[in-house]
This record gives C-alpha cells, sequence and structure tokens, in this order.
C-alpha cells in the first residue's frame, strides 16, 4: 500500500512537471522572446528630462545612454531566442529611458554581482538590473525608483484563499519560502506575532528553486508560495496554474523600491527620475509593465534617493 502512495505521488508530481513544461513551450504565445522585439514600445524624446542633464555630465559613448544589465530571470530580464539579445521589462525600460533623453541604447550583460565596480569605475552611465534601494548603496551611488519592490503570495487558481494581506491572513497555513531571504525573515516575525496572539503558527516548507516551488503549490504540498512577485507573475501568466492572492513590499515594515543606479553626485539622477515620471504620467510605464506582467509593481512617481533599507533591517 505504501509503496503504491509513494508511486502515485511521484507520477502525480511528473504529470505536474510535465505540464509546466508544457507552459515554458507556450511561453510565445503570451511573451515574446525574440531578438526583433516588435512590440517593444518607444517614447519620444523629453525635453524635460534632457534639460535635466548636468552640463558636465559626460556620457561613456557621446550620443548614448550605457546601461548594464544581467540577465537573470524573466520578466525583468533574460536572454531572447538568439541567446544574446536582453529582453524583459528592465531592457524595455531602459529604451524608454534612452528615447526620452534622445540617445541610443547600449545594453552591456554583466553579472549581477560586477555592477558596482563597474559603475564606480565609469564602465557604465547607470545600471537597471532590480537593484533595490538601500541606505548603504545610497552613500556610494545615487537613485531614481521605477518598480515596487514586492514579494507576492501566490496559490493554485482553484484554492479557496483569496487573500494574503496582512500576519493573521497565513496562520495555519503550509508556506513555502526561500531560506535566509528578506521574505523568510518576513514570515517567521508574522509568524511570532501569530503564535503571540494565539493563532495557529506557520509551517514553512523549504525548496531549492522557483520550480519546485511552483510545483510545491500546484501539488498541493503547501497552500502558497512566497517569494518575489515577478518571476510568479511571469509564471502565473504563462500557465495559469497559480494565481497571486497578495503582495508585500520587500523592505516589510518598511519600503523597499527597485531604482536606476548612477554614480553618486554625478546629477544624472535628476534627468533619469525626470524621464520616468513623465513616462508614467502619460501611460507608456504602464504599457510596458503590462506587456510583461507586471502591473502589480507600478510606482506612482519615480523619485531621487528615497529612504532605503537601513544597514541593519528590523
Amino acid at each position: 500500500m505504501a509503496m503504491n502512495l509513494f508511486k502515485s505521488t511521484w507520477i502525480a508530481r511528473g504529470l505536474v512537471a510535465l505540464t509546466l513544461v508544457a507552459g515554458a513551450a507556450h511561453a510565445a504565445d503570451k511573451f515574446d522572446f525574440s531578438p526583433e522585439q516588435s512590440g517593444r514600445l518607444r517614447a519620444g524624446k523629453d525635453a524635460e528630462a534632457v534639460n535635466a542633464i548636468p552640463p558636465n555630465f559626460k556620457f561613456v559613448k557621446e550620443g548614448v545612454l550605457t546601461v548594464a544589465i544581467a540577465p537573470f530571470a524573466p520578466p525583468i530580464s533574460t536572454y531572447a531566442s538568439d541567446a544574446k539579445t536582453v529582453v524583459g521589462f528592465d531592457p524595455d525600460f531602459a529604451l524608454l529611458i534612452a528615447d526620452a533623453l534622445g540617445l541610443k541604447l547600449d545594453l552591456q550583460p554583466i553579472a549581477w554581482a560586477d555592477w558596482p565596480l563597474g559603475l564606480s569605475s565609469g564602465k557604465y552611465d547607470a545600471v537597471i538590473s532590480n537593484v533595490g534601494v538601500t541606505e548603504q548603496r545610497k552613500e556610494k551611488f545615487d537613485f531614481s525608483t521605477y518598480r515596487l519592490g514586492l514579494h507576492g503570495f501566490y496559490v493554485r487558481t482553484d484554492s479557496a484563499i483569496k487573500s494574503i494581506r496582512e500576519p493573521k491572513d497565513v496562520a495555519g497555513l503550509k508556506l513555502t519560502t526561500g531560506a535566509g531571504t528578506n521574505q523568510e525573515r518576513i514570515l517567521l516575525e508574522w509568524n511570532r506575532q501569530n503564535v503571540a496572539a494565539g493563532l495557529k503558527p506557520v509551517e514553512i516548507q523549504y525548496y531549492d528553486d522557483d520550480v519546485t516551488r511552483t510545483l510545491a503549490v500546484v501539488t498541493r504540498r503547501v497552500d502558497a508560495n512566497f517569494n518575489p512577485n515577478a518571476p510568479q507573475a511571469y509564471e502565473a501568466a504563462k500557465n495559469g496554474q497559480i494565481r497571486l492572492v497578495g503582495t508585500v513590499n520587500a523592505g516589510w515594515p518598511l519600503k523597499s523600491d527597485v531604482a536606476i543606479a548612477t554614480r553618486k553626485g554625478s546629477g544624472l539622477a535628476v534627468a533619469l527620475t525626470a524621464a520616468a515620471n513623465n513616462l508614467i504620467r502619460n501611460g507608456t510605464y504602464a504599457k510596458a509593465l503590462a506587456r510583461w506582467s507586471l502591473t502589480e509593481e507600478a510606482l506612482p512617481k519615480s523619485e531621487v534617493n528615497p529612504p532605503g533599507l537601513p544597514k541593519f533591517a528590523p
């Protein structure tokens, strides 16, 4: 009997895994991973943003905005079907900013850990690569915010769970998250508050990667996956097996926004922020987010050097 149950469980998991693979095969139906990017949005030259560029600022290349980007995962940034063109929301946004400044765009793919040194040494004009604002980073860099930093709770599409927004909503649930991450810190604190209030504790299960975490939700091993929103939003749009029931700012109980990084004191952040705000006002920004199923991460406005996560987050 036990052997049959074991066998059945793994057959079920295998079927779900095949479904996930099939979903990946049909991702092109919902997302454009072609190198041509025919649906990529463009923007007109923005006089306000251009006039905000400091007269003494020297771009790496004349007439070009050189941007470092780490292609790590869709829908933020990844490689196209030609395995060399970088596509996703961050590349789209970089192009819109370059358009607004009246410049050509030169995207420089990098390893994410290399951006601070490369930016400080003048290899790039800016970094647009899912960089969160922190007080420590603000000591060396300036920031222009362009996206909310969100973690999302995703459940099976047919789950009875309708909303997870605050600590009491997770009481008694089985959840998966990343070990040693900020999202784990949030869950552990929520659980501490729940237990202190006499509510049922959370059961946290840990898995090694996003695919396995999604599989855990689909096979009902857990009630929800609590991890960065963007990759899960992509997965939800791609195969329809999971859905969003709530988001929490990555800096909870504080705020953590994603921003363009520039050299400290260069003055370029003011121009980038002006360009971003005009893109927000004219609706182009919202359309670019929607193209990659990231509407949930829209900022109402871009800011220069807003408060970031403290050096020692609570």
